[in-house]
């Protein structure tokens, strides 16, 4: 066990406690224990569990001192002071203990089987592995055993689905042999295992409301059947893998190009948990390699030329759209743009898999997990930038006291800072950050520096198109969504929503129980237009009167659909919602077992006369994951909603505040 404990200018500003195998001190959020500020470099230093004390390891430029004597090395104890630029770090615990290893080193946990030593020394022949600095690596994570354990080898055929337009994913690849084709067009949805979806006729719609099916979970034996340009391919002890049949169709019908060996993609993506911009499939036999984003981080973290890679990537591809789509920077020339471009940072925090960590702690105190989120920006430090949110969630909160309160959250698209830094340029008086930004999960920012907002955006705007100046003199001053608080949600229900995640919904089902006289019409109606089986559970978490029921909210970060290896389960095009193709649902329970919600369930099917489908190969009954679909098919939007008759039930989007107000304050 390691504790820690930072202090700037005499005060402490937070306390750490870890029981791994490394703790990296540094700048940025990357790092375990992240201390900005003058003298502080990006990686400055590394303590690591030897099994029988902790050894500290320099790897700043500006010095790391121990007891204000500067060391490259040393054993620490108890009591020991770390000086890091102008932080003090106390060692208040070290008592290590030896830390279970794999037969190969440092890992005990791989990603399939772990790659062999002699593909090791090829990839390491290979660019941009090649050009990588082993030294810059730390003795627990050096680049051959990130790359043995971290990652693995992909044998794939002909026509194998890499990536799929529209998915998300946690892995980048590297084209070790051979070809894939990147599409640049977009794949029909019956190529790619998705069924369009199509709104039921006016018979269909009538049909549906006489029928009252009494077998639980029909399914006609004709549903079944897969795609006719779509394969599957079984592997022993491992997920199908899906493969398109009809190569050269796609190679004439549309637009692709070549990814030959040493090249990556799905890089950006996976970071971000953005979905895939393109499909990617196999041209003959190919070798990939496959990076687990843990590895890409730590390749990304440790390695310079490999991070320049990745962001020299991101600039080109995707960071001149974020700009454009700001409105903000809409009225920028592209020369413009491109200085904006040049000089944003862009970085990312918390845990890339926070829904794993959601599960084992929602039952904890809501105060504990927020002053756990790691800090963005924090209230009262200097104002050097806007923050433009790029994916994931941030919570915007305030210190009351001793306690931290939530005002907002903000999502995709939205920033934080601009109204401190248009304060200074009007009022020629610099002040600090009002709130705390933290990141909820995982959250990937961008960083707009103060001075180029200063140059480019501030001088051409109108004083009335600017941010109220604010009044520092007015301790009571609140401002939530850009409104006043007294005319905003209840502070108290939008912590209850971010707490409890539901600030990741873009349709959750919230019920007013003080409305609701317990009719049922809305399972009925359900019901009704699902073949007679509802799609949701009518109960769920509560505050005060209100409870957000066991229904797919159609998250904005959907984690359900990382790692299904059909694609089965995606988001509609059209509309946004999260559905699934139960042709090619193989019932491998990823997306129920993913989902932070519980809001899929794995159901067994039965044919016309209520027997189970049984799998040929197995002999069990053919299970089917099942959900919400927000009645994509029918006309009307949600049977659920439309159903109730005393507007009890409100499917709610939260990034829709306006929408919410009007209908909490409904009287």
């Amino acid at each position: 066990m390691l504790r820690l404990r930072v202090q700037w200018q005499g005060t402490t500003t937070a306390e750490y406690q870890f029981d791994q195998r490394e703790v990296v001190l540094g700048s940025i959020d990357t790092c375990e224990v992240c201390l900005r500020g003058e003298g502080v470099s990006r990686f400055h230093a590394v303590i690591v569990n030897k099994g029988t004390e902790y050894d500290l390891i320099d790897s700043s430029v500006e010095g790391t001192f121990l007891n204000a004597i500067e060391v490259s090395a040393h054993t620490i104890k108890v009591g020991d002071k770390i000086g890091v630029g102008r932080f003090i770090v106390e060692v208040l615990e070290a008592s290590a203990t030896p830390i279970e290893r794999g037969e190969t080193g440092e890992w005990t946990n791989f990603l399939g089987d772990p790659i062999e030593h002699g593909d090791v020394e090829h990839l390491l022949k290979m660019e941009p592995f090649a050009s990588i600095d082993l030294d810059a690596f730390p003795r627990n994570r050096r680049l051959r055993s990130i790359l043995q354990n971290d990652c693995r080898l992909l044998r794939c055929k002909d026509g194998d689905i890499v990536l799929r337009e529209g998915d998300y994913g946690t892995a980048a690849y590297f084209v070790v042999s051979g070809a894939t084709r990147y599409v640049l067009d977009t794949l029909p949805d019956e190529i790619l295992g998705r069924k369009s979806q199509s709104r039921k006729s006016l018979s269909a719609l009538f049909s549906q409301a006489r029928v009252n099916r009494l077998i639980p979970e029909l399914r006609a034996s004709s549903e079944q059947s897969s795609s006719r340009v779509l394969g599957r391919r079984e592997s022993k002890g491992k997920l199908p893998r899906v493969f398109l049949q009809d190569v050269p169709h796609v190679l004439d019908e549309f637009n692709t190009t070549v990814l030959t060996e040493g090249e990556m993609f799905g890089e950006i993506s996976a970071l971000g948990r953005t979905p895939r911009a393109a499909t990617v499939f196999a041209e003959g036999d190919v070798t990939l390699l496959e990076i687990r984003w843990q590895g890409l981080r730590d390749l990304r973290r440790y390695s310079p030329q490999l991070r320049q890679y990745i962001d020299r990537n991101y600039r080109e591809r995707s960071l001149k759209v974020h700009i454009r789509e700001t409105s903000l920077f809409e009225s920028l020339s592209e020369e413009e743009i491109d200085k904006v471009v040049a000089a944003t940072v862009f970085e990312t925090y918390g845990e890339f898999d926070w829904y794993g960590s959601y599960k084992q702690r929602i039952s904890e105190d809501g105060t504990s997990r927020a002053i756990e989120e790691p800090v963005i920006l924090r209230e009262g430090d200097y104002v050097n930038g806007m923050v433009l949110i790029r994916s994931g969630f941030a919570r915007l909160s305030e210190s009351t006291g001793g306690s931290e309160r939530t005002i907002s959250y903000l999502g995709r698209g939205d920033t934080y800072g601009f109204q401190e830094i248009a304060h200074g340029w009007r009022s020629d008086s610099a002040i600090p950050y009002q709130r705390t930004l933290r990141a909820i999960g995982y959250t990937d920012v961008l960083i707009v520096p103060t001075q180029i907002l200063e140059e480019l955006v501030i001088p051409r705007m109108q004083t009335s198109q600017l941010p109220q100046l604010f009044d520092l003199e007015n301790s009571a001053e609140r401002f939530a969504f850009g409104e006043a608080q007294d005319d905003s949600v209840d502070p108290a229900l939008l912590e209850f929503l971010v707490e409890h995640r539901f600030n990741n919904g873009t349709s959750i089902m919230m019920i007013d129980l003080d409305r609701c006289v317990r009719c049922d019409d809305c399972v009925t109606a359900c019901a009704t237009v699902h073949n007679g089986n509802p799609r949701f559970v009518r109960h769920g978490k509560q505050f005060r009167n209100y409870m957000i029921a066991n229904s797919c909210m159609h998250c904005s970060d959907p984690v359900c659909m990382l790692g299904c290896p059909t694609g089965a389960i995606h988001r509609d095009p059209e509309g946004g919602q999260i559905v699934i193709n139960e042709a090619t649902c193989v019932g491998c329970s990823v997306c129920a077992d993913s989902c932070p919600y519980d809001n899929i369930r794995m159901v067994a099917i039965r044919d016309e006369e209520s027997l189970f489908h049984i799998d040929p190969v197995t002999q069990q009954p053919i299970v089917k994951a099942t959900k919400c679909d927000l009645c994509v098919d029918q006309w009307g939007g949600p049977a659920c909603e439309r159903s109730c008759p005393h507007d009890a039930l409100k499917r709610v989007d939260l990034s829709d505040f306006a929408t919410l107000r009007k209908w909490v304050k409904k009287s």
